[in-house]
């Protein structure tokens, strides 16, 4: 008679590290969407220290999901041959650029260069819709189920599209797979910052822009991670093997930093779509040279100016300041005609003259507490700003008088003639709180440019032009403001 065996069956100390780390990461998923939705209405030191609590979260869980980060992409997106297999790829899709050739950029990586002279309006790239990767695309995948029954997925095209792409990187098999192969595999977004990094921009206000982009996304993460081990359909199983923060994060950059619109089939909207080519193209000042031709069911983008043979081609993102190329496209434009500072306003509670102020303000359809943009234009101050001066340095006959006035629209006007010491007092205003603003930076511009001549991160570098392209804009409203009370 043989001898039982009375051992029970064992788990492998793989298989129990496994699932120890798996209710680890579970766990730190739930404090990390308890920490970005339990949190709001901070002022900027609590959202500074609310970060620093989300990333500690974040690097606990990138540390868990380090072993299953395989990119499902080449790893030299700039070789010859992942280059070679996109271009082919595009060209037996229909898409054009003719005189053009994919190239390496020193401070762009990968740009489209001009290899003969081109004419400014000249058509230099078709991409046909069958290469785009849009939202209703994604509405015909396998995400399908997903979208129909979260309000997220259904409501925020821009979140969409960022799924749908990640479920077409963890396919082989995918159409887009030459272009997934060429997008980069890291951003300059916020998302890629660190405290040190996020440090650079000191008292600026694109901190807190930043700051709430980077725990909006690490919201969505754990929103996401928990839906798709909660569901049960075919794309949510795939997801789940792969989905990582470090991919959400760069799917969400890939999306913000490349997307744009284009009509539907029927043309009663526009939806949100990746090009293929296109978006080869870094920025310049200039106007939108792209469009959608539906005749051809193709975007088409024609030569923003001459270029000569050998030049980089550019095109024109739209009328953007750098606080919002910073935060959604990761870059900053140092010659930004469409730039400008949010300046906070408000009228005090405490204001004896509240009531009227509010009142006039009403008029005008102007908040009693908000922001207005400083422009880097002449004059840098536009009619809404200027009448919230004006009314906020009333007395109560000015007030009156307005109040009363058949157009209260013309304290919009620059022109709108008041006595020299009212004039002096509302610029005077301004004047100083601009000065106390600029004084709240830690260093000058001259420093700041210093600073950029020495071996940094990208990142860093990145957000000290950033904090120089805001004070360059104080600077000068101060010195128009100056004018104005000399006048």
């Amino acid at each position: 008679m043989g001898r039982k065996n009375h051992n029970k069956p064992q788990k492998s100390n793989v298989q129990h590290k496994q699932s120890s780390n798996e209710r680890k990461l579970h766990d730190l998923v739930d404090q990390l969407l308890r920490l970005t939705t339990t949190q709001s209405d901070q002022n900027l030191s609590q959202s500074v220290e609310l970060y620093k609590q989300i990333n500690e979260v974040i690097i606990e869980i990138q540390l868990l999901e380090n072993g299953n980060e395989l990119m499902h992409t080449s790893k030299n997106r700039l070789s010859a041959a992942i280059l070679s297999k996109f271009t082919n790829w595009i060209v037996d899709n229909g898409a054009t650029f003719d005189g053009l050739k994919i190239s390496e950029f020193p401070g762009y990586e990968l740009g489209l260069m001009a290899e003969r002279d081109i004419k400014q309006s000249s058509l230099i790239i078709t991409v046909p819709k069958k290469l785009m990767i849009t939202i209703d695309i994604a509405k015909k995948s396998e995400l399908r189920r997903l979208i129909e029954k979260d309000p997220l997925l259904s409501n925020m095209s821009n979140v969409t599209l960022a799924m749908f792409l990640l479920l077409e990187k963890f396919k082989e098999n995918s159409f887009w797979k030459p272009y997934i192969d060429i997008l980069p595999t890291e951003y300059s977004t916020v998302l890629y910052f660190n405290l040190e990094d996020l440090q650079e921009l000191q008292v600026s206000p694109t901190l807190e822009s930043a700051l709430k982009q980077i725990k909006n996304i690490a919201r969505q993460y754990a929103y996401f991670f928990k839906l798709i081990w909660n569901s049960d359909d075919s794309a949510s199983h795939m997801m789940r093997k792969n989905f990582t923060f470090n991919k959400y994060r760069w799917a969400v950059s890939t999306v913000m930093t490349r997307q744009n619109t284009i009509p539907t089939d029927d043309g009663t909207k526009l939806i949100s779509a990746l090009i293929p080519l296109w978006d080869l193209c870094n920025h310049t000042n200039g106007n939108i040279s792209t469009d959608y031709n539906p005749n051809f069911n193709r975007s088409e983008c024609l030569a923003l100016r001459d270029f000569k043979a050998g030049e980089q081609i550019f095109i024109f993102y739209g009328p953007r300041s750098n606080a919002e190329l910073f935060i959604h496209n990761g870059f900053v434009c140092e010659d930004n005609i469409h730039d400008g500072f949010w300046l906070k306003l408000g009228v005090s509670k405490s204001d004896p003259l509240k009531c009227k102020k509010e009142e006039l303000l009403k008029k005008l359809s102007l908040p009693d507490h908000g922001e207005f943009l400083l422009r880097n234009t002449t004059p840098p101050v536009d009619g809404q700003l200027l009448a919230f001066l004006r009314i906020f340095n009333m007395d109560t006959d000015q007030l009156s008088h307005w109040i009363d006035q058949a157009k209260p629209e013309n304290l919009q006007n620059l022109e709108c003639a008041f006595d020299t010491f009212f004039e002096q007092k509302y610029w005077g205003f301004l004047l100083t709180r601009l000065k106390l603003i600029l004084a709240t930076y830690k260093s000058s511009i001259e420093v700041d440019e210093k600073l950029l001549t020495n071996e940094i991160s990208p990142n860093k570098s990145l957000a000290i032009k950033m904090r120089i392209s805001e004070k360059r804009i104080l600077e000068s409203v101060i010195n128009y403001a100056e004018q104005r009370i000399r006048s």
